[in-house]
């Protein structure tokens, strides 16, 4: 039998449809891949379905196959978010006094059931869904599967690194202020965010009752049509559901956040890699500016303003009889909300109206918007360090979607040095969800997106790169600093087209100073990559006037590297015209 994709969940069930594999067959294969991973992140799971049950479960399947069904994810194995009842395990939101035994399964579960789909376990989240980092939950932290020192983003944490680390084709998220969208970006994923009410959320335990949307993570936009085609549609038993709508937008003027409104938290490289997808996506219609600060202004009423009474509303009775149960930076988030007056709820809902219209307005002049995902990302140990100030980082570009009723699409823009995912959103108005799909598939067959990075199985990518431009190159006298610390040479490159380069004076040995300059020229460099340890012990050893900063490339990607203090230049040689250091050394010899 051959051996299907096992990230792809249309060749899976296309594979068991025409009989050239079975559903117990992958599903074992799912099994044993995800047993294997556990040596890596047993913390993207809260529990798992037994093996037994789920074998039995890919029997009945194929019994249905033989019996002349077609099934559109036939034998396809998922995961879900542990704030989507499945029957036969437990719901916990990530707070195990919360826990309670589903009578029934959700209704996108049953859906998907009915389809083919698997479901082998239940995942790891922000606890009740009050995050976007993947941090706050008493069963671990998932991490980037790309990079296990960085967060996988939340709240969907495990689902994201479930898929990330193909362990499954897809997994169930969901959705109130980018939780089905950051992760995505992160792990180099798609993160389909349907419109409020085209999936059923009954059989969610809320976190907004009035935003959330359950969401669903892909490694392309094939697979989310496709699960968007089984799940979607009208429930009468969820008072938010609606009847389908597939509004279609044209591509031709395309809004994006004006220059001196875009914030990427010191991050260059996203900064760079969002000015590269702009100009991919210049290819397909009018990139336009618009005022971001009313669409921002909408996003601080979700946890600066009264919606977070919506969240304590949601958690009413665990706050009052259990609140040492939840995840402190969870319990700072909402406790508040207890005290939200009627008065200032309704005064939120009047100001949400005012901004909804205005949203509305921008529709007349652009057909689409794409923003960054997230300006930046973080270390797990940095969130954990400034769990609330980081995590409000993240929800810059994503807070008011939900709250505007608008759909959005994750999708990958690019690699950072450190393996993390860039993402690009492309956000509509709601029920153009399918037309955002089109949108996407038109970006990224001119993206140009590079091969993603190898799986970090190990956590051995906490590195860092580091530009040298003078005494420690290859072969000059202090290279043993880098070689004494195992550095591995990346490559010769040159800057960005803005140094400037100087010989200091009465330097032993000789030594340079790079400084930035609107004036300057590209400057010969290479790079090494060195753990984040030994990287630490040589920058102690770094003596004034020098200093490590951070250095552009002509790529437009940031390194560390060398950098000068104003002193340096004192009796300095400009040597820029050179281009490099061992153009000097060469003319001096």
């Amino acid at each position: 039998m051959s051996t299907p994709d096992s990230r792809n969940a249309a060749a899976i069930a296309e594979a068991i449809n025409t009989g050239r594999t079975s559903a117990v067959e992958v599903m074992t294969q799912a099994l044993d891949r995800i047993a294997a991973y556990d040596a890596v992140q047993p913390q993207i799971w809260i529990s798992r379905a037994a093996r037994d049950d789920v074998v039995a479960q890919a029997r009945a399947v194929d019994a249905r196959i033989a019996a002349g069904e077609v099934l559109p994810l036939a034998g396809v194995a998922y995961a879900a978010k542990d704030n989507i009842d499945v029957a036969g395990l437990q719901t916990t939101a990530a707070c195990p006094a919360f826990a309670y035994q589903p009578e029934a399964s959700a209704t996108v579960i049953e859906r998907l059931t009915a389809a083919g789909a698997i479901c082998v376990g239940k995942t790891n989240l922000d606890q009740f869904a009050t995050g976007l980092n993947g941090t706050r939950s008493p069963f671990g932290a998932p991490r980037n599967a790309y990079n296990l020192a960085y967060v996988s983003g939340g709240s969907s944490s495990g689902s994201s690194s479930a898929v990330a680390a193909g362990l499954v084709p897809f997994a169930l998220g969901t959705d109130t202020a980018g939780s089905g969208r950051v992760p995505a970006a992160f792990q180099h994923l798609v993160g389909f965010k349907p419109s409020k009410g085209r999936w059923s959320n009954t059989g969610l335990v809320p976190a907004c009752k009035t935003l959330d949307c359950i969401t669903v993570f892909t490694n392309d936009t094939a697979n989310a049509r496709l699960i968007d085609a089984v799940v979607a549609g009208f429930d009468s038993a969820d008072p938010y559901s609606k009847p389908l709508g597939n509004r279609p937008i044209a591509r031709k003027t395309i809004g994006v956040p004006r220059r001196d409104q875009r914030l990427f938290f010191g991050d260059g490289e996203s900064e760079f890699l969002y000015d590269r997808a702009l100009e991919k996506l210049g290819q397909l219609g009018h990139l336009v500016e618009i005022d971001y600060a009313p669409l921002q202004e909408a996003a601080q009423l979700l946890y600066s303003g009264p919606w977070v009474a919506e969240r304590a509303a949601a958690m009413a009775g665990i706050l009052a009889d259990y609140p040492a149960a939840i995840d402190p930076a969870v319990r700072e988030v909402v406790a508040p909300g207890l005290e939200i007056s009627a008065v200032d709820l309704f005064n939120g809902i009047y100001r949400l109206a005012e901004l909804k219209r205005h949203a509305d307005q921008v529709w007349e002049t652009v057909d689409l918007m794409v923003f960054p995902t997230t300006g930046t990302t973080y270390r797990v140990a940095e969130l954990k360090a400034a769990p609330i100030a980081l995590n409000s980082a993240l929800g810059f570009y994503t807070n008011f979607v939900n709250l505007l009723d608008m759909a959005a699409l994750a999708v990958p823009a690019g690699v950072r040095s450190n393996a993390t995912g860039f993402g690009i959103t492309l956000i509509g108005p709601a029920d153009t969800d399918v037309a955002l799909l089109d949108a996407a598939d038109a970006y990224l067959a001119v993206a140009d997106l590079p091969p993603l990075p190898p799986l970090d199985l190990e956590g051995k990518m906490q590195t860092v790169k580091l530009a040298v431009v003078g005494a420690h190159l290859k072969d000059m006298p202090l290279h043993w600093q880098l070689t004494s610390r195992d550095a591995k040479f990346v490559g010769a490159f040159e800057t960005a087209p803005n140094y400037r380069l100087y010989a200091m004076a009465d330097s032993v040995p000789p030594k340079p100073a790079l400084v930035h300059s609107e004036d300057g020229a590209a400057i010969a460099l290479e790079v090494y990559e060195m753990g984040v340890a030994e990287f630490g012990s040589f920058v102690v050893e770094v003596p004034a006037p020098l200093a490590i900063g951070t250095v552009t490339l002509s790529d437009g990607t940031s390194v560390k590297g060398f950098v000068a203090e104003p002193r340096a230049l004192t009796g300095a040689e400009d040597i820029t015209a050179l281009g490099g250091w061992r153009a000097y050394i060469a003319q001096k010899a």
